[in-house]
């Protein structure tokens, strides 16, 4: 996705958010940080801590998931879009260690209307490594993804569940900056 002499721009959030996978408003999740290549795709480059883990010493399946479909939402965000998963394909090649040095890669395969596709996968390496761009020859990929997003109308989505919203006739609060 990034080349030999990769150039990567830290992806800013405008908001303190709790999102699991990126918010640094929540102390419990991953605090995922992203990077913008010069192609268009997003890197991440995070140690996951051994306390997501699943079988000890390796991370859980459900994380893995996430770290993949945080990436590919970023990848989307990175167009200036907002979007939510609307489907996932998650394969696991090989058990993710959790705190080794990971590097995630996302980007946007193709986009129709609301609707954006995107892949993203997660390697195995150091950051020697990483630096001169030999991922794909020199490090194994460990899990990879496909997904489908569509497009937030902000209008349309409000905040909480539906019993726990006021009554009809009352203004539901509208969810106005994601993570």
């Amino acid at each position: 996705m990034s080349g030999p002499a990769e150039n990567l721009t830290p992806m800013v959030h405008a908001a303190q958010n709790r999102c699991f996978g990126c918010g640094q408003g929540n102390p419990l999740g991953l605090q995922l940080e992203f990077l913008l290549a010069t192609d268009g795709s997003v890197v991440s480059l995070p140690t996951v801590p051994e306390s997501f883990d699943g079988h000890p010493g390796y991370l859980h399946g459900g994380i893995i998931a996430t770290l993949l479909d945080e990436a590919m939402s970023k990848a989307v965000r990175a167009l200036g879009l907002t979007a939510m998963t609307r489907q996932i394909e998650v394969e696991y090649l090989r058990p993710v260690p959790s705190g080794k040095a990971l590097r995630i890669e996302a980007r946007v395969l193709r986009s129709e209307g609301r609707k954006h596709w995107a892949e993203a996968r997660i390697l195995s390496g150091n950051s020697s490594t990483l630096a001169t761009g030999k991922t794909l020859k020199t490090n194994k990929t460990l899990a990879t993804a496909k997904a489908l997003f569509v497009e937030v109308r902000f209008g349309r989505l409000v905040a909480g569940r539906p019993e726990d919203r006021p009554a009809t006739g009352s203004s539901p609060q509208a969810i106005s900056e994601p993570c």
